[in-house]
């Protein structure tokens, strides 16, 4: 049906029920945002050096000497132990030229600084050295979780709901959460750790696309733009938080699943999408569950909500899956492109891990930076168009990337933050501007599709700072580079700005022609907006 909003209205924008669902659902993305972090806190890796053992009868000013010394103390090799036993032993006291220059590995394990972390999977499992490469690998695993989930939950909140998909995410964070502090492996962790990337992004996209479409106007704009985000980075510092006060990895498991625990009662406050229902339909369960809203607000419904012409008209699109994303010419560019521009637009947090300092303060500042973007981003999708607000932030972010390579010290840190603000900001848009494009029946699959090229990016960041030992700041090099690709991509994407949701693929197709029609007398026939 084409005039959904127009159809609803008799309930109004902001009442009780309206209230309700804002808050709840903003309460729903908690679990997601407090689990994001966990590859930074659970994989962290602390200075480390060879393990002396205390059976080698040592000194500590020989414990002290006999770990190698270039640029700092070794992390992967000591001084032949029985080679300084034996000068120990002769009374020889250290010096610059007191031994060959001969080593081994750490035959007797690691010692680890305990400054920031009583314990990590690092520590616990010792993923260094000739191990290392497992703790990218695990990284990759957890964002590869995230993308399966994004493909498969997708298609099931459009063909079973979005209240099922959006519990059953909780549900996954909760269960696979507490079942991390149980991993007796390295193995078993990491496929947990997939198992919970199932569930992290899809919580969100679903709290995303159900509050959009039960809600409308300046209310659905508040809502995705602005205060989902705000809790989301508000759950997001929770996790450094709590990292400081618990600094086992097991107990910090089990941490991050109350609040999974906490949404369970969640689940009798929040209605099914009755713009989904209507899509699907299923008139007489979205006619209840309006209903039941028109009582919540004490205002009263018309007696005929869903007239019977737009009944027979809408029996249709009932078996969508991934590929219909493709179906027709016109959605088929804009899923490309937002593609494109998905998988263009990541590694914000990244490459925090070589900057110096408390990484509890550090991961609390840098998400905080979250906040003001988000409140940018929907200044910008409540008054002004949404490509300009996207170019205008992803600009200013790649450009503060760019410049980091001039800079200082002193100045890296703030054009980091600035970079990191432009582009959450410009993400706070992307994100309403994806829904505002992607038709109702399709929406939850559009969506999670964006999410899953996305978390492609994301999924080799942990290999993309790896390129950081040809150069330190090639990582944001590429970040930024990838951010001007997506300015481009977006100029091409059509205009969305007050313009009322599409509810079927058709729909989409119409809509953009009948702004080329719109448009093209006012610009005098400029052949530009053949593409737009």
């Amino acid at each position: 049906m084409q005039d959904y909003e127009e159809t609803v209205s008799f309930l109004g924008s902001w009442g009780p029920f309206q209230r309700k669902v804002f808050f709840v659902l903003c309460a729903t993305c908690v679990p997601a945002g407090s689990n994001l972090l966990s590859v930074i806190f659970l994989l962290a890796t602390p200075p480390h050096h060879c393990h002396i053992p205390v059976q080698s009868n040592l000194s500590q000013e020989w414990i002290q000497a006999s770990i190698p010394v270039q640029l700092g103390r070794s992390s992967c090799s000591r001084f032949e132990l029985d080679q300084v036993k034996n000068l120990s032993a002769m009374g020889a006291r250290p010096g610059p030229n007191w031994i060959q220059n001969q080593s081994e590995a750490c035959e007797d394990g690691w010692t680890y600084s305990t400054e920031y972390f009583q314990s990590t999977v690092v520590t616990e499992f010792d993923l260094v050295c000739s191990e290392q490469w497992k703790q990218p690998l695990t990284s990759f695993v957890y964002f590869l979780g995230g993308l399966c989930g994004c493909f498969i939950s997708g298609q099931l909140s459009d063909r079973f709901g979005r209240k099922p998909v959006l519990f059953g995410s909780v549900a996954v964070l909760t269960v696979f959460s507490s079942a991390l502090a149980f991993a007796p492996s390295w193995s078993v962790f990491t496929l947990l750790f997939f198992l919970l990337g199932l569930g992290q992004i899809t919580c969100y996209i679903a709290s995303f696309v159900l509050g959009s479409e039960i809600l409308v106007g300046s209310t659905r704009i508040l809502f995705c733009s602005l205060c989902l985000n705000f809790v989301y980075v508000v759950s997001m510092m929770l996790l450094p938080a709590t990292a400081y006060v618990v600094r086992s990895w097991r107990h910090l498991s089990l941490m991050m699943a109350t609040p999974g625990l906490a949404c369970i009662p969640l689940w009798w406050m929040i209605p099914e999408s009755p713009r989904w229902l209507v899509s699907r339909g299923r008139w007489q369960e979205a006619d209840l569950v309006l209903r039941s809203a028109a009582l919540e607000n004490r205002v009263e419904a018309p007696q005929v909500i869903f007239p019977t012409t737009e009944k027979t008209e809408s029996q249709e699109e009932q078996s969508l899956n991934f590929l219909d994303l493709l179906k027709t010419a016109n959605i088929r560019r804009i899923t490309i492109k937002l593609w494109l521009i998905c998988i263009s637009y990541f590694g914000l947090s990244f490459n925090m891990s070589t900057i110096y300092g408390n990484p509890f303060l550090n991961y609390i500042l840098l998400t905080a930076v979250e906040l003001p973007g988000y409140f940018a981003s929907w200044l910008a999708t409540r008054n002004f168009p949404r490509r300009l607000s996207f170019i205008s932030f992803a600009l200013l972010g790649s450009l503060a990337l760019l410049f980091m390579q001039f800079t200082i010290d002193t100045i890296t840190m703030a054009l980091v933050l600035l970079g990191k603000f432009g582009v959450l900001a410009g993400v706070g848009v992307l994100y309403v501007y994806s829904g505002e494009l992607s038709p109702t029946v399709i929406r939850n699959t559009a969506m999670s599709s964006c999410a899953m090229f996305s978390r492609m990016g994301s999924s080799v960041s942990p290999y993309l700072l790896e390129m950081a030992v040809f150069y330190p700041l090639l990582p944001w090099i590429i970040v930024g580079a990838l951010s001007f690709l997506s300015v481009l991509l977006c100029i091409f994407l059509p205009e969305t700005f007050r313009q009322p949701l599409p509810d079927t693929i058709q729909q989409v197709s119409l809509t953009q022609r009948h702004r080329v029609l719109i448009l093209v007398p006012s610009l005098k026939n400029n052949v530009v907006l053949v593409h737009l």
